[in-house]
């Protein structure tokens, strides 16, 4: 081969590999946003799953004892299009009942915004205390030599901020437990009832006290606190200090799952519930 064609096909080479890096950095610093109706062509759950990814990741599932939580796509009641996803959980027991479906494949770091909607039609008028909405959540940061803290959440080993019912009954506010963080709590607006509810939840993210963390339901706003929304590695150095564990925050930290359901059901009876209109956006620095 001639030598310029050497250098030819060298210079090519090179030019293709350096786009190659800057096309994935730039994919690590983009914007992010998804959003699914639950739209099938079937009614099948499988449809939701796409082998590309585009559309859900996987489904979280956690039984009560000697019973079986259910999800499916349903026709009726629907907000927007054909169908909703419809969830059916049953009251914990021994163990911690959940029902949710989740989606991946996002990098949310300290200083990026997040802005999670959804619609929520709970089909009953019974006590809906301490069930749990949407999970935003890390896995990554978790010290691989530690066990998960069964005081928090069984073996799960991705904190995060969690929405959950709380004041009471049926008022939804911010649940930090996972972070070591107080509960960012409102009594002013109670969750309706067999109605579609529209739910738009805003962070601009942060492990000090200046996160910034919004609430509205139905378009009003019922939380708006500055307070911290990530896991803070002196923290949970600290928290685990105090049980006799080194623990090591797996730097940097980022949020990278969402669960929206019944990602947590300790509530004292079964939960019917539905779906619809979800979108999640990050917003970066």
């Amino acid at each position: 081969m001639k030598p310029y064609k050497t250098f030819f096909y060298f210079l090519v080479f090179m030019v293709l590999s350096a786009c190659d890096k800057t096309t994935t950095n730039i994919q690590e610093d983009e914007n992010f946003f998804f959003k699914d109706d639950f739209e099938t062509q079937n009614t099948i759950i499988d449809e939701l799953f796409a082998t590309d990814d585009s559309r859900w990741s996987n489904i979280q599932r956690s039984n009560p004892l000697n019973k079986t939580n259910e999800i499916s796509i349903v026709t009726t009641p629907v907000l927007k299009g054909q169908n909703s996803l419809k969830i059916h959980a049953f009251q914990s027991n021994s163990n911690l009942s959940k029902m949710d479906i989740e989606k991946g494949g996002f990098k949310a770091y300290a200083g990026d915004k997040v802005i999670i909607k959804a619609a929520f039609f709970i089909n009953s008028t019974a006590s809906i205390k301490d069930l749990f909405l949407i999970d935003l959540e890390s896995c990554s940061c978790w010290d691989p030599n530690v066990a998960a803290n069964p005081s928090i959440d069984g073996d799960n080993k991705c904190p995060g901020i969690r929405l959950k019912m709380s004041g009471g009954n049926d008022y939804l506010s911010i649940e930090r437990g996972k972070i070591s963080g107080s509960i960012i709590e409102q009594t002013t607006f109670a969750f309706p009832r067999n109605q579609w509810v529209n739910v738009q939840w805003e962070l601009t993210l942060s492990d000090h006290e200046d996160g910034m963390n919004r609430l509205l339901i139905n378009g009003e706003e019922v939380l708006s606190v500055n307070a911290m929304n990530m896991p803070n590695a002196q923290i949970f150095r600290t928290v685990f200090a105090n049980e006799g564990i080194n623990f090591t925050l797996q730097e940097p930290v980022f949020y990278e799952r969402v669960q929206i359901g019944a990602t947590a059901h300790p509530t004292s009876g079964d939960i019917e519930l539905f779906v619809d209109d979800f979108s999640i956006s990050v917003i970066k620095r």
